[in-house]
C-alpha cells in the first residue's frame, strides 16, 4: 500500500483520539525505551539524567542531551558535528574557542549576492536601471546564507557570535519596516556592528550604533538640528528617549538584581522625566551622513561631492558612520538625569556624545537592565533575581576590573546554575518559548539541507508574514515583544513573563504549523529530495538562479522501521532528551499507523514519508517549541 490521503487522515484521527491501536508486544531489549511499569530511584537526578533512563537506555546519552540543550541556548542550532565538540571540550573551553572564531559578516555576503542577482536579471533581459536593490530582501538572503552554512566544514564556525548578534538585534532595534528596507547595505552594515561587538564591550557597541547611519535614520537623529526659537525648531527627542528607555537604563530605578526600587509609598522610582529627555536630545544634534554616494553614469552637475548637515539620505553612503557638524550642535550645558552630571564641551559635539554614553554606561541600572534582557534572549523568560545579579556582577567587573565586557556576561549567562543545572528542567516556570526564527534556524541547522548551487537564499518575507518574526523586521523599535509581556491567564496570574507569546496567536501558530508542513512535505523530486524549506525570489523571471532549498532526511530514514531508535535520535537533536511521553506516544502511533497501513518492510519512499510525518508532529509539539 502506498501513501495517500487516506493514510494522512488515519494519522490525524490518531492525533485527535478518535482511533485506537492495540499495544503490540515488544520483541527487542529493555534498553530500547521499554520500561513501562518500572520504578527506579537514585541519589541524584542531575542534568537530564534520571534513574529510569538508566533502565530504558536513554541515560546512555545524558551528556549528549545536555550538550544539545547548551547548543540550543548558545547557537542558532546545529547537528552532531556541533554537539560532539561541545561534549569533548566542555562548555567553558568551547565558549573560549568561540571567542576566537573569525566573524562571518553580512555586508560582504550581501554584496556578493546582490552582484550575482543583478547580473542574472540583466542577463535575463531586465534593464539594469529597473532592478531594485540591494534592499532588505538581499540582507535576508545574506543572513540566511551566512547562518545556515557557518557550521559547514571550512566555514568560520562563529556559532556563538551569531546567536549573540541576533539577541542584540532584539535589544538595539532597527527595522526594515521603515525606509531602511530600501537599503540592504544599511541593514547589513548595522547587523555587522552587532556581530563585531558581540564579544566586545557594551560601551563601544552603544557608541557605534549611536553614530551609525541606520540608527540615525531609523530614530531620526540624523540631521537633528539645534534649537532655533525663531523658526520654532527644537531637537528631535526620539533617540534620546530610546537610548535611555530601551538601550541602557530603562524607565525605573533598579536594584542590583534587576528588581525595581520603590519609594516610600511603594511606587517605582522613574529614572528620568520629560525634561531629562529634552536635555539628552540636545546631545544628539549636529550629526550628518559620513560620505556621499558616487555619482551615477551621466552625472548631473548638482550631485553633491562632499557630505554636509542636512544632506538628503538618498545621497549618503549608508555604511559609513555619521559625522558631527559642531555649528549645528546644540550649545550650552546639558544636565543628565541624575541632576548632578552636567555635560558642557563647547564646540565638540562628539565629545558630548561620548560623555552622555559614559553616563549611561556607568549608571547603576545598566548592568541588570542589559543582563536581564540577554538572559531572556538566550536562556529563559523568568530568570531569578539572583541569576540577574550574578550576571550583572560580571557586567560591572569581568574579574579584571573591566566594565561592560560581553565575553564575561555571555559566560555568566550560559554557565550559570539556572542555565545548566538539570533541577530547573522540572520547574514549570523555567524555559522560554523559542522565537519563530530560532525554531526555523534550529530546524535548518540540525537537518541536512541541500541546494543545487550552494545557495541558501531565503526571502524572509514569507516567514515574517506567517509568524510575525524575522531578523531586523520588527514592527517598531520596541521589538516584536517587550521583556515584560505576559499573556492573560495563568502566566499573568503567577506574575511571570513570556515575551515571545506576544506574537504567538491563533493566526501565527496555525501559520507556523503550515510552515512546518512545507518544510517536511513528503513530495520529492526524482532524486528523493523535498522542497519547501526556504525560497528565494530569484528563481522567477527567467533567471538561472535556483530558488529551492531541499530537505534530505537520509540519516533518519535508515531507522524508519525501528520507531524507538528513530524517536530517540529525534529527541537527541531536537528536544535535548526532554521529549515527553505524550509526544513520544504520538510519534509511536504515527509509526504504527503507517506500518500497519503500508505493510512491512517499507521501501525507501515509504521510509522517507514515515520519517517526515513523524518530524512534522515533533516540530509542532511543545517539546520542540519550548526550550527548557
Amino acid at each position: 500500500m502506498k501513501f495517500n490521503n487516506f493514510t494522512f487522515k488515519i494519522i490525524l484521527l490518531l492525533m485527535v483520539g478518535r482511533l485506537s491501536l492495540y499495544a503490540q508486544p515488544y520483541t527487542d531489549y529493555i534498553g530500547a525505551g521499554h520500561a513501562t511499569g518500572l520504578t527506579a530511584t537514585a541519589s541524584s537526578t542531575y542534568g537530564v539524567s534520571s534513574p529510569l533512563k538508566s533502565i530504558n537506555g536513554s541515560g546512555m546519552d545524558s551528556r549528549f542531551f545536555e550538550a544539545s540543550r547548551f547548543m540550543a541556548q548558545a547557537t542558532l542550532g546545529g547537528d552532531s558535528t556541533v554537539i560532539n565538540p561541545i561534549i569533548a571540550k566542555g562548555y567553558e573551553l568551547w565558549i573560549e574557542e568561540q571567542f576566537g572564531k573569525t566573524p562571518t559578516y553580512i555586508l560582504p555576503t550581501m554584496n556578493d549576492i546582490w552582484e550575482e542577482s543583478l547580473a542574472a536579471r540583466v542577463a535575463a533581459g531586465q534593464p539594469e536601471e529597473e532592478v531594485f536593490g540591494p534592499a532588505a530582501l538581499h540582507f535576508n538572503y545574506a543572513w540566511w546564507q551566512a547562518n545556515v552554512t557557518n557550521h559547514f566544514p571550512g566555514k568560520n564556525e562563529d556559532l556563538l557570535r551569531q546567536r549573540m548578534a541576533l539577541a542584540l538585534s532584539e535589544i538595539f532595534v532597527v527595522s526594515a519596516n521603515s525606509n531602511l528596507g530600501d537599503w540592504g547595505e544599511a541593514m547589513s552594515s548595522y547587523y555587522d556592528i552587532l556581530i563585531q561587538h558581540s564579544f566586545g564591550n557594551y560601551r563601544d557597541l552603544l557608541k557605534s550604533i549611536s553614530v551609525s547611519f541606520p540608527m540615525g535614520y531609523y530614530l531620526s537623529h540624523l540631521n537633528n538640528p539645534k534649537t532655533n526659537l525663531v523658526e520654532n525648531i527644537r531637537p528631535d527627542e526620539n533617540y534620546a528617549r530610546e537610548i535611555m528607555q530601551l538601550f541602557s537604563i530603562g524607565l525605573f530605578m533598579l536594584n542590583p538584581d534587576g528588581t525595581q526600587q520603590l519609594d516610600g509609598n511603594g511606587f517605582p522610582i522613574p529614572t528620568y522625566d520629560n525634561n531629562d529627555i529634552k536635555e539628552m536630545a540636545k546631545i544628539f544634534t549636529g550629526l550628518y551622513g559620513g560620505d556621499v554616494m558616487p555619482c551615477p553614469p551621466n552625472c548631473p552637475p548638482w550631485w553633491p561631492t562632499q557630505p554636509y548637515f542636512g544632506l538628503d539620505p538618498y545621497f549618503i553612503i549608508k555604511t559609513v558612520p555619521m559625522l558631527m557638524d559642531n555649528d549645528e550642535h546644540e550649545p550650552g550645558p546639558k544636565t543628565m538625569p541624575d541632576g548632578v552630571t552636567v555635560i558642557n564641551n563647547p564646540n565638540n559635539g562628539m565629545a558630548e556624545i561620548d560623555a552622555a554614553i559614559d553616563f549611561l554606561f556607568y549608571h547603576q541600572n545598566t548592568p541588570p537592565f542589559i543582563s536581564y534582557r540577554l538572559i531572556q534572549r538566550l536562556v529563559k523568560s523568568n530568570p531569578s533575581p539572583a541569576y540577574v545579579q550574578r550576571v550583572a556582577a560580571k557586567f560591572i567587573n569581568n574579574g579584571s576590573g573591566v566594565r561592560g565586557d560581553f565575553k564575561a556576561v555571555i559566560k555568566a549567562i550560559l554557565l550559570d546554575e539556572e542555565a545548566r543545572t538539570g533541577n530547573y528542567l522540572t520547574d514549570p516556570q523555567n524555559g522560554m518559548l523559542l522565537a519563530p526564527t530560532l525554531r526555523y534556524t534550529q530546524f535548518c541547522k540540525a537537518n541536512t539541507l541541500d541546494s543545487d548551487l550552494g545557495r541558501f537564499w531565503n526571502n524572509g518575507y514569507n516567514f515574517r508574514e506567517a509568524t510575525g518574526h524575522h531578523p531586523l523586521m520588527s514592527p517598531t523599535v520596541f521589538n516584536f515583544y517587550t521583556p515584560d509581556y505576559a499573556p492573560i491567564g495563568q502566566i499573568t496570574n503567577e506574575g511571570l513573563k513570556a515575551p515571545e507569546f506576544k506574537i504567538h496567536n491563533s493566526n501565527t501558530s496555525i501559520n507556523y504549523i503550515n510552515s512546518v508542513h512545507g518544510w517536511v512535505s513528503p513530495w520529492t523530486n526524482p532524486e528523493g529530495e523535498s522542497g519547501g524549506v526556504m525560497y528565494s525570489w530569484e528563481g522567477y523571471g527567467n533567471t538561472d538562479l535556483d530558488s529551492t532549498i531541499y530537505l534530505i532526511t537520509t540519516k533518519f530514514e535508515a531507522l524508519g522501521e525501528n520507531k524507538e531508535k528513530l524517536i530517540h535520535e529525534l529527541d537527541k537533536l531536537f528536544t535535548h532528551g526532554q521529549m515527553s511521553d505524550g509526544t513520544k506516544n504520538i510519534l509511536r502511533n504515527v509509526s504504527d499507523v503507517i506500518d500497519q497501513n503500508v505493510g512491512l518492510p517499507l521501501n525507501a519512499e515509504e521510509r522517507r514519508h514515515k520519517v517526515r510525518f513523524m518530524m512534522y508532529f515533533l516540530f509542532i509539539s511543545p517539546d520542540f517549541n519550548i526550550l527548557k
